[in-house]
């Protein structure tokens, strides 16, 4: 008779335990190996390279660094501004330059249009003497020497101006009446796809100002496109539209214009937002302008009719008679700053460590 209780007890296997660890590593196996063939960094868990906040360049206005959505122009992305003829698009260009110089970074202009006015780069706060400067004759040459400054990792911002001014070679060579039809949209799509990887390894923030056209015949929707093809919708993270809306003046002299920009296009925060600020003649974006429609919208400043005023103290009558009053009490702007800046949540915060220090000096 057979003894039950003595049979020997047989082990179950898990094999999808077994093949989960086998599954872990062949996977840190292969990414070793990729590593080693394409360099350290070439492959890596996304959490690994998670930032909290996306480094960005302010734009100079406080509402468009709003409307943005991160404080800024983005860092390591390609931007697109695009607008009608003395729109601002230049000047909000040269805003973002001087920006990035503030904070010791280096900028680069390459002037395709041959247009760029060093004195009223120099009036908006740009540092010419360090501003690199190029002047190409072609487009190929113009998007080769964007490529060259890019991969030599130094640079913070550089910009092209314009889109519409980079000139294919073979169009330049060739005689007044030839058609090169889909020449610069396939230079640029050749450029793009180059420029991509090199613009995020470097963060370097790439803008490309672009000009408007119209096309024959367009029934329904809007005839306006930008010229360039279709590439710099697509590898654009941020597509900036910026359009005059009225002219400001001061009693018959007209000594600014207000213009509107909207976001088409925002890969770093949602798009589609409206953000309007004044250009002074001379003097590029008005902050103090910006500053104070930030803080009317927050309830920071109160308007009462045409009275402007801040902690019980009226600052002028008009808009204009309060931008005037800032200007000259400029500890009063500060402080209006500051607490505009918290209350949007664009105040930078201290390091625990920096903090402690401070407090033991």
């Amino acid at each position: 008779m057979c003894n039950l209780s003595h049979r020997p007890r047989t082990v179950t296997s898990h094999p999808e335990g077994s093949r989960q660890v086998e599954g872990d590593k062949a996977l840190e196996m292969a990414m070793s190996q990729i590593e080693r063939q394409f360099g350290k960094g070439a492959i890596m868990r996304m959490g690994d390279g998670a930032h909290e906040k996306m480094a960005s360049i302010s734009t100079g206005a406080l509402s468009l660094d709003l409307a943005l959505g991160i404080g800024g122009v983005p860092r390591g992305r390609v931007v697109e501004i695009f607008g009608p003829e003395s729109s601002g698009k230049t000047t909000l260009a040269l805003h973002i330059i001087a920006e990035a110089q503030r904070n010791g970074g280096i900028a680069a202009f390459i002037d395709a249009e041959h247009a760029l006015d060093a004195l009223y780069a120099r009036a908006l706060g740009v540092d010419i003497d360090e501003l690199l400067i190029s002047q190409p004759d072609t487009g190929e040459q113009a998007l080769e020497i964007m490529d060259m400054l890019i991969r030599s990792g130094a640079l913070d911002v550089v910009v092209i101006d314009s889109v519409a001014a980079l000139v294919p070679k073979a169009e330049i060579e060739g005689e007044m009446g030839d058609s090169h039809v889909g020449l610069q949209a396939r230079l640029m799509s050749q450029a793009l796809r180059k420029l991509t990887g090199n613009i995020h390894r470097s963060q370097t923030t790439a803008i490309f100002i672009n000009q408007l056209r119209e096309k024959i015949g367009v029934m329904y929707g809007s005839p306006e496109i930008t010229p360039g093809g279709r590439a710099l919708k697509f590898y654009s993270s941020v597509r900036i539209d910026i359009r005059r809306i009225e002219t400001i003046k001061d009693g018959q002299t007209s000594i600014g214009n207000r213009v509107r920009t909207k976001i088409v296009k925002n890969k770093v925060a949602p798009p589609f937002r409206l953000a309007e600020f004044d250009i002074m003649f001379g003097e590029g974006i008005s902050r103090i302008g910006s500053l104070l429609d930030v803080a009317v919208t927050e309830g920071i400043v109160r308007k009462s009719g045409a009275w402007y005023s801040y902690d019980n103290d009226q600052l002028g009558q008009g808009r204009e008679n309060s931008k005037r009053f800032l200007q000259e009490n400029p500890e009063v702007a500060v402080q209006l700053q500051a607490k505009v800046l918290e209350a949007v949540g664009l105040l930078e915060e201290e390091e625990p460590e920096e903090a402690e220090e401070a407090r033991e000096q």
